[in-house]
């Protein structure tokens, strides 16, 4: 048989032709390896030298997946289509082949890889390795056969709960529940794929009760399909509000598995072509792409980042803790220090804390933890101790003056080569490098609560910060597994300054009359996770009131606090911490609390205001209020160089505050708002409400000539 192909290895061993994928770096299903792949799978198919076939992947990497930069460039719907049920019939050829195909799964089986898998009959997979169909994260359902073959290898409830949440699964746990046949030390998988492959050649009636697509042991009766179809777009429903791909998914495995898996692949690829060319997709595909670049700045490229192999963290309160999480889980040495004793136990605790979900879910036990502590930490009342740090990150008490103190300190104390950072919220980084010789080492590495969670993370340059500092920021953000997003000094930097503006209209609101719980539904509705109101009941109301009077200070009437939110204030009722806020956290359901609701009737006497009804309220100019001041604020960032990137911005959003990725990050919504339209709205609630919207320049400018926040950069999008 022909063995020269691009992206495809061939060997024929024993009779059996042992296909290699090999399209680096991780092996995605390009067009060249689709079209290598189906052609050497046919010339073994057809040789009379070959009883079977088996696949494999290159080092540790099966298939992760299609190119979806072929997915963002799709616009033609029918042709889409097409292509789809073009492929479809390859792996069908697969599926009923009278010589056996099996996968060797080296490596992650994602999307269109475990799509092939399930064609085959035979799966044999590495220990450890993970298998999933991911596609609704980037707004797409399977579209291989994904919706109709993976309930058949599972059952319907399974099916339903890997492909609406997109979560991958261990090959172990795929085992259990039939979707892999055997699992295996990666060092024995080929040969034993092999051996399965030639056992079933020998047995060729064993081929028949192999084909996924003819089996329906696994399928629910019509009764119980639609009891379960119908909890799964009420589960779907209330967690992706507004988010199309899991419906679409439910909708092709409410449609499919019938009896007639041609009729059912069609239905599929109607569903995935609909998505593709969707603006969804289109805006979770670009968050996912500029994920993977994050953090590569013009001003980086080519600039080496500084080894860090030990890391010294000042500082264990509740981000410092987190931050300690993630040095141990990520290989590093970590010298954590506190200013006494007694801080140095509550805050060992506290990073013992950290790893209660892995020990809970059985990922990890006590001892481990206890074993990676000795190995990796260091605990330590002595500032001296942080001497042999490569990276040094501070995260004490909110105040320049203690924090200033502590870093001429350590200036004192480490290498020259040492990196310094900042988990400062909103000090202003150019002023606290102040207290070094060299103002230039230190940088904002600024974490979001909880540390060990949350994706984000803002890498801060100060007026003088270096280049090979900030490189080394960005780098070790990667190694922790963050997405880092590169920003300048400023008031809030861009994240709080951001989530600030898109929340801060929600005091006024309640002055205005509207209720608490409509007012926090206008973005939850929207797809945010929570409202402005329960947020800030959340992280403190104390700490939001003196965040916004530092921007206040900053930007004067553009950012004037409300009268309502001084008087939350004074009243002491902070949130969650001291047990009411906006709300009263004493009952299990939070429900209005009845001081701020006092408050309120008070704002609304003074302002003769009254009470709005639900005939009152319309929910989508709330929204646009909401959103024309945030949009407004990051064009003033942009101007002021805070960051310049929109790619960035809507990063920030999507992974710093839980922005809806389906709509792109905040400034792709602009775009598809429309910079005139937000202008119009801008200039109208100028009119109503005063210096809040009044419109930057930027915001005119784009306007005046049809641009978008995405054309105005550098044309990328």
């Amino acid at each position: 048989m022909k063995q020269d192909f691009r992206t495809v290895n061939v060997q024929v061993k024993e009779e059996t032709a042992l296909l290699t994928l090999n399209n680096p770096p991780v092996n995605q299903l390009s067009s060249q390896l689709r079209q290598d792949m189906q052609d050497a799978v046919e010339a073994a198919l057809g040789s009379a030298a070959v009883k079977a076939v088996v696949l494999t992947g290159t080092e540790k990497n099966f298939i992760a997946g299609a190119d979806i930069k072929e997915m963002l460039q799709a616009t033609d719907q029918a042709a889409l289509f097409e292509g789809v049920m073009a492929y479809d019939q390859f792996y069908n050829s697969l599926e009923n082949a009278e010589k056996p195909v099996v996968v060797a799964i080296n490596g992650p089986a994602l999307g269109g890889g475990l799509e092939l898998a399930m064609a085959c009959h035979g799966r044999v997979a590495a220990a450890g390795i993970k298998v999933g169909q991911p596609e609704v994260q980037v707004g797409l359902i399977p579209g291989a056969g994904g919706t109709q073959r993976l309930p058949r290898l599972v059952g319907l409830p399974g099916a339903l709960e890997m492909i609406t949440t997109g979560q991958p699964i261990a090959a172990e746990q795929a085992q259990a529940i039939g979707l892999i046949d055997e699992v295996v030390e990666r060092e024995a998988l080929v040969d034993r794929a092999l051996k399965m492959a030639r056992e079933l050649a020998a047995n060729p009636e064993m081929l028949s009760v192999r084909r996924t697509g003819r089996r329906t042991d696994k399928l629910p009766s019509a009764e119980e399909k639609a009891q379960l179809i119908q909890s799964a777009r009420e589960a779907a429903g209330k967690k992706a509000k507004g988010f199309n791909a899991p419906m679409q998914a439910i909708d092709a495995m409410d449609k499919g598995l019938s009896g007639d898996l041609e009729a059912d692949l069609r239905v599929e690829a109607d569903l995935f072509a609909q998505c593709a060319v969707s603006q969804e997709a289109k805006n979770m595909i670009g968050i996912f792409l500029n994920s993977r670049s994050a953090g590569r700045v013009p001003r980086l490229k080519g600039v080496a980042p500084k080894p860090v192999k030990t890391v010294a963290m000042l500082g264990l309160g509740v981000m410092g803790s987190g931050i300690a999480n993630l040095l141990l889980r990520n290989g590093y040495q970590g010298i954590f220090w506190e200013v006494d004793q007694e801080a140095l136990d509550r805050g060992e605790k506290s990073v013992r804390k950290t790893f209660a979900y892995p020990i809970r879910k059985g990922t990890m036990s006590e001892q481990d933890l206890d074993d990676l502590l000795k190995a990796r930490a260091v605990f330590t009342t002595k500032l001296e101790d942080v001497g042999a740090a490569d990276l040094v990150i501070e995260a004490v008490l909110e105040d320049m003056a203690v924090k200033k103190e502590l870093w001429t300190k350590v200036d004192g104390i480490c290498a020259p080569s040492a990196v310094f950072a900042t988990n400062t919220s909103a000090l202003p980084i150019s002023e606290l490098a102040r207290a070094l010789n060299e103002p230039g080492r230190m940088i904002g590495l600024h974490f979001f609560n909880p540390a060990e969670r949350m994706q984000l993370v803002e890498v801060i340059s100060s007026r003088v910060s270096s280049d090979t500092d900030l490189s080394t920021g960005v780098d070790f953000s990667k190694k922790i597994k963050k997405i880092p997003v590169v920003v300048n000094d400023g008031p809030g930097f861009y994240v709080s300054r951001q989530l600030n503006a898109l929340m801060g209209e929600s005091s006024f609101m309640l002055e205005e009359g509207y209720p608490l719980e409509a007012v926090d539904r206008v973005l939850t509705d929207f797809g945010m996770p929570m409202g402005p109101l329960t947020l800030n009941d959340l992280t403190g109301i104390d700490i939001g009131y003196h965040v916004a009077k530092n921007f206040e200070r900053s930007f004067g009437d553009r950012w004037k606090i409300s009268e309502l939110n001084h008087r939350i204030f004074k009243s002491g009722c902070f949130g969650r911490k001291t047990g009411s806020g906006f709300y009263d956290y004493t009952d299990k359901k939070p429900l209005p609390n009845p001081r701020v609701v006092e408050l309120i009737h008070d704002c609304l006497k003074e302002t003769g205001n009254r009470p709005k009804q639900p005939s009152d309220i319309d929910s989508q100019e709330l929204l646009d209020r909401m959103m024309a001041r945030a949009i407004n604020e990051a064009a003033f960032m942009i101007e002021e160089g805070i960051c310049d990137r929109p790619w960035d911005m809507d990063l920030a959003m999507v992974y710093g505050c839980g922005f809806p990725p389906h709509k792109g990050g905040i400034l792709r919504y602009a775009d598809s708002w429309g910079l005139e339209n937000i202008l119009n709205a801008l200039n109208k609630f100028y009119k109503v409400y005063g210096e809040r919207y009044q419109p930057s320049e930027l915001i005119r400018q784009m306007a005046k000539n049809g641009q978008s926040f995405y054309k105005m950069s550098d044309g990328r999008e």
